[in-house]
């Protein structure tokens, strides 16, 4: 599993307009031409696909 990177501010305001705390959660891809993000979070490990 590859390791996430923390959010760029454009991202973290998808991740606001979502309903998730950006501070909680890292990007482990993102697929812009299938407007995806793949998110891991932080704490528990659990993955999450918003869509853009």
């Amino acid at each position: 599993m590859k390791q996430g990177k923390r959010p760029t501010r454009a991202q973290k305001k998808l991740l606001v307009t979502a309903g998730l705390n950006p501070n909680n959660w890292l990007v482990e891809k993102n697929l812009i031409h299938d407007k995806k993000l793949h998110l891991v979070h932080r704490e528990t490990g659990k993955p999450r696909v918003i869509a853009v």
